[in-house]
């Protein structure tokens, strides 16, 4: 494996930025599913506030997920800052540009990610 070029790592730095806002979006848009479910049983039926709740449980899910991505997202991004990034934190050796165009978020090789 060879080190990642400059531009590479200008071009994965900026493919985490754009996905981190739209991340930021998406998390933005789905506060309303994840609103407290109404439950007055005089406006909604026990079906429906059960369905609510279900989407409600998916939406708090899917937040964690984004979350969670954002924070690989930021980790990355420091990586590239300190001049670590694209190289496996298990090993040492460099992560294949092919796997970082895959997931850029990626800490491993493939080697040590089996």
């Amino acid at each position: 494996m060879t080190e990642l070029s400059e531009p590479q790592i200008a071009q994965f730095r900026e493919q985490l930025i754009a996905l981190r806002a739209q991340l930021a979006g998406e998390d933005a848009g789905a506060a309303e599913w994840r609103k407290p479910v109404e439950l007055d049983q005089q406006s909604v039926g026990r079906l429906s506030r059960m369905d609510a709740m279900q989407q409600q449980a998916m939406a708090d899910a899917e937040a964690r997920r984004r979350q969670t991505d954002i924070a690989r997202i930021d980790a990355a991004l420091t990586r590239i800052e300190e001049g670590d990034y694209g190289w496996c934190l298990t090993c040492g050796e460099a992560i294949a540009p092919k796997r970082l165009a895959i997931d850029p978020m990626a800490t491993r090789c493939i080697s040590c990610a089996a």
